[in-house]
This record gives structure tokens, C-alpha cells and sequence, in this order.
């Protein structure tokens, strides 16, 4: 089994596989090209961010600058936006939902590292995927963590650090997040 099918598979493997390598860097040079090429203009159909991110929806607007470890892995994302300076670090699938805004900020981690320091010190990980459910509002400088299930019609707190899953139409915050309140069809704009 190659490192890349490990890391596929969820279970540990090395980043530092040359195939895994070359790809990161792959993404990374192309998501250099986007953010210089889309800065002023993310709203116009981009092939840079298709070759990026090519398992994501067509209508999914990525406002620069955006960074992720490989791209191919972030999925979904119809009619959804994403704010400035948001990291994607996809070591594992990540599910967007339908009609998703991503404040600016937001940090959205798949990669695990070892609890035995002597283990970890060899630069082996492993990646638990990310979802977000549709109709979720995660706002500015949140950090998801691996393994996360955020459910939909779900509102994120800024600043919040979901560390554990949120059910559908929860309002969560804080660092760690917890649900303070349930949403309703009765909420309006805030």
C-alpha cells in the first residue's frame, strides 16, 4: 500500500512520500496562482480554482488569499462562499454543504499527529475527515478540528474551536464550542 492509499484510507502514513510530496507542492503552486490571479476578482468563473479544487461545486466562490494541503479532497461547497485567508489542511475528505458561508479566518484541520512523542518525532499523521452540514454559517476565525461533524443550519460562533460535533440547527461557541441554543424556523437576520 502507498502512503497516498494510507492517507486515503485514514490510517498513518508518512507526508513525506515523495508522490504525497509532489502533490502538495502541485497544490500549492496552483493556489499561489489563484490568489494572485482571483485577489480582485473571485466572483468570475476561475479554471485555476477548478484544477484546485476540482471535486467542489462549480458555483463555490473562494475569495483569496486560500490554502490547502492537496485540494482534490474538499468536496461539495454548491452556492457557498468562502472568506479570506481560510486554510483547508485536507489530509482526509472534507464535505462542504450546500449554501455554506466560511467567515474570514476559518481553520479547518484533518491531520492528526501521534500522542507518543517518540512516534510523532518520526513525522508520521494520520487524517480524520471534516463536514460541514448545508445551510451552515461558520464565522470569522474558527478552527475545526479532525473528525469533526458540524450539522446543518448550524451558526459557528467567531472565534469558536469545534473540537466535537455539533448537531443540526445548533448555535455553538467558544473555545472549546458547545451548543448554547437551538436555531428555528422563527430566526431572522441578525
Amino acid at each position: 500500500m502507498t502512503e497516498k492509499e494510507k492517507m486515503l484510507a485514514g490510517e498513518v502514513y508518512s507526508p513525506f512520500d515523495p508522490e504525497l510530496t509532489a502533490l502538495h507542492q502541485k497544490a500549492l503552486r496552483i493556489a499561489e496562482r489563484y490568489n494572485r490571479e482571483s485577489f480582485a476578482d473571485c466572483l468570475t468563473r476561475n479554471n485555476t480554482l477548478r484544477e484546485l479544487l476540482p471535486n467542489t461545486h462549480p458555483s463555490l466562490i473562494v475569495q483569496p488569499p486560500f490554502l490547502c494541503d492537496f485540494g482534490f479532497l474538499i468536496e461539495g461547497g454548491e452556492n457557498g462562499f468562502i472568506n479570506y485567508n481560510c486554510t483547508i489542511l485536507d489530509t482526509a475528505r472534507v464535505k462542504l454543504g450546500r449554501n455554506i458561508l466560511i467567515g474570514p479566518n476559518v481553520q479547518i484541520y484533518c491531520p492528526m499527529h501521534p500522542l507518543d512523542h517518540r512516534e510523532r518525532a518520526t513525522g508520521v499523521e494520520h487524517g480524520e475527515p471534516v463536514t460541514i452540514g448545508d445551510d451552515c454559517w461558520i464565522g470569522g476565525g474558527t478552527v475545526i478540528c479532525p473528525g469533526v461533524t458540524i450539522g446543518n443550519r448550524c451558526v459557528i460562533g467567531a472565534g469558536s474551536v469545534v473540537v466535537k460535533d455539533i448537531p443540526d440547527d445548533s448555535v455553538a461557541v467558544g473555545n472549546p464550542a458547545r451548543v448554547i441554543r437551538r436555531t428555528s424556523a422563527d430566526d431572522k437576520t441578525v
